[in-house]
């Protein structure tokens, strides 16, 4: 007698596979915006910018000291009671912000490391010749930068996919919701499980092969 169904994993996949763009989808776009306020939030911090400093500090500190469970039952079940144009805020756009809040709030950090580490002489020549500070980050450090924070960014979304799963506490059916409610039906817990850990092994797999193919590419030129 075997000890796993195989038959029922293999007829899983394609079931579970059909709720993979909605895990994708939710991970895309939380590190979109994750990425856009990251990069805000580290130039105001490199920049030392009065007050809005502080305001950054602060809502890294809460969103890299609370756990992400918890942020996401504050935006679902929590603001709402507060905020009334929340009221009808679904399971999905609460995980998004989720995601992007928490997740933006490491990057930020991460983003603040790698523009330390441009050369400061370049920067001094850029201020010489008259460039202003908007000027300086878009054109010489930013560039630069990118090629640092890349392979930490691309951790993060890797990270952020898994945390996706975190997404059916809020009644959302993607990928870690979808296998929930087939081991429910079947009561083959094992094998939905094991079968989910396989997708999303393969998946960030496939994601630290394109990680490795892009950090090649932008080292490319440094290896002249």
């Amino acid at each position: 007698m075997s000890v796993l169904d195989f038959d029922y994993m293999l007829g899983l996949v394609p079931i579970l596979l059909s709720y993979l763009p909605l895990t994708l989808a939710m991970a895309a776009a939380g590190m979109v915006l994750a990425l856009v306020l990251a990069c805000g939030l580290a130039v105001i911090r490199v920049l030392g910018i009065p007050g809005l400093n502080g305001a950054t500090l602060l809502f890294i500190s809460f969103f890299r000291g609370t756990p992400l469970l918890v942020q996401l039952f504050l935006f679902y079940y929590g603001l709402p009671q507060v905020l009334a144009f929340l009221t009808q805020i679904d399971g999905i756009t609460a995980t998004i912000m989720g995601l992007t809040l928490h997740f933006a709030a490491y990057m930020a950090e991460s983003i603040r490391a790698a523009i330390v580490g441009v050369d400061r002489s370049q920067t001094e020549a850029a201020l010489s010749i008259g460039m202003t500070n908007g000027q300086l980050m878009r054109r010489i450090v930013l560039p630069q930068a990118t090629r640092v924070a890349v392979p930490t960014l691309m951790n993060y979304f890797i990270d952020m996919i898994k945390a996706t799963s975190l997404a059916f506490t809020l009644g959302v059916t993607e990928l870690m919701g979808a296998t929930q409610k087939e081991a429910a039906g079947s009561f083959l817990y094992f094998e939905a499980f094991i079968t989910v850990a396989v997708i999303y092994w393969g998946i960030v797999e496939l994601l630290a092969w394109c990680q490795r193919r892009l950090e090649w590419r932008l080292n490319e030129a440094y290896r002249r």
